[in-house]
């Protein structure tokens, strides 16, 4: 699908002079912080996770160490409000230029395009109101986060598989955060707990690193594609922040699990796959890149890498990001 008209295009312009002096200030400040949406009364809560080596996988099943450096990652799952701002926003009530107060990052938005409105209720009536938003394809996903650095000027993007079991352990070395506690219920929603639906974010108590419904409630999006034999591809003793780009429309890697998942199935190493049937009720043709009507239990978080990276590396990760959607 490349080419598509749908195809973002956002003109990072970062000076060097910038890139320094935000490097300089992330030194010094890694803590939490809220980033307010312009033009809206919503913000997003990020958490710092410090990053370090950590044994990846089923402990019961196969390990391999991985190293994974400091990023941000949001407190909770992206709301059905903040994603309906991005979803719905016309490209006019963009300023031309999107200054970062801090300076950090300044970006000129050259053309953002916006979803075709959904074809069913898109949250099947379970609500909107502080709910994780849900049903959007991975390219909606992708796009909000180039939306959302367009309109603070800090880089944000999806977690790599690595980055989202990292936070979701939070130092753990079981498979779930909770370490060898049997009383999951006040950690996460699964299929016995949540009467078959998701439930606002926040309503269960955080890990450690402050991070509400890594497991269970809805799955989410990362930016990898999906590998059954993911560890196996790892490279080195350690693999170094490993992301195993997507030069497919499918498979894409969701982790965590859901609401709908047995209790044993929500926890820090539950992935899976996207395919094609995700979006079968779509009555698009060709299906929509924006929807998939089929899966209400798909949702997504954003991180912030401490470490800015440069312009050309930004403008890289967009275009491989979204390369083959």
């Amino acid at each position: 699908m490349k080419g598509t008209l749908f195809l973002l295009i956002l003109v990072f312009a970062i000076s060097s002079s910038e890139i320094s002096a935000d490097a300089e200030r992330q030194d010094s400040e890694f803590d939490s912080y809220s980033e307010q949406i312009s033009g809206s009364e919503e913000q997003i809560e990020l958490e710092p996770v410090p990053g370090g080596v950590f044994q990846m996988g089923d402990p019961d099943v196969k390990q391999r160490d991985v190293r994974v450096d400091d990023f941000w990652m949001a407190k909770y799952e992206v709301t059905w409000q903040q994603y309906e701002l991005f979803s719905r926003q016309a490209m006019d009530e963009l300023a031309d230029d999107v200054p970062n107060p801090d300076g950090a990052v300044q970006i000129g938005v050259d053309a953002i395009s916006i979803p075709t409105p959904p074809y069913v209720e898109m949250s099947f009536g379970m609500g909107t109101d502080g709910y994780p938003a849900i049903s959007m394809t991975h390219y909606a996903a992708l796009n909000f986060a180039k939306w959302l650095t367009a309109k603070t000027g800090n880089f944000y993007r999806l977690p790599t598989e690595a980055e989202w079991e990292y936070a979701c352990r939070a130092g753990s070395e079981t498979v779930t955060h909770t370490g060898d506690s049997s009383d999951l219920d006040q950690y996460e929603w699964h299929e016995e707990n949540s009467s078959g639906t998701y439930n606002r974010v926040g309503t269960r108590e955080p890990n450690a690193f402050g991070l509400h419904d890594m497991m269970g409630n809805v799955a989410e999006w990362t930016m990898d594609k999906y590998y059954e034999d993911y560890l196996d591809r790892l490279e080195g003793d350690i693999a170094d922040n490993p992301w195993f780009r997507p030069d497919v429309l499918y498979p894409r890697a969701v982790r965590g699990g859901s609401y709908r998942d047995s209790p044993e199935e929500v926890h820090c190493a539950n992935r899976r796959g996207s395919n094609a049937n995700w979006k079968m009720l779509d009555p698009q043709f060709p299906k929509s890149l924006w929807w998939h009507t089929s899966v209400p239990y798909i949702g997504f978080r954003v991180v912030r890498p401490r470490v800015t990276p440069s312009e050309e590396e930004i403008e890289q990760y967009w275009i491989e990001a979204m390369e083959d959607l």
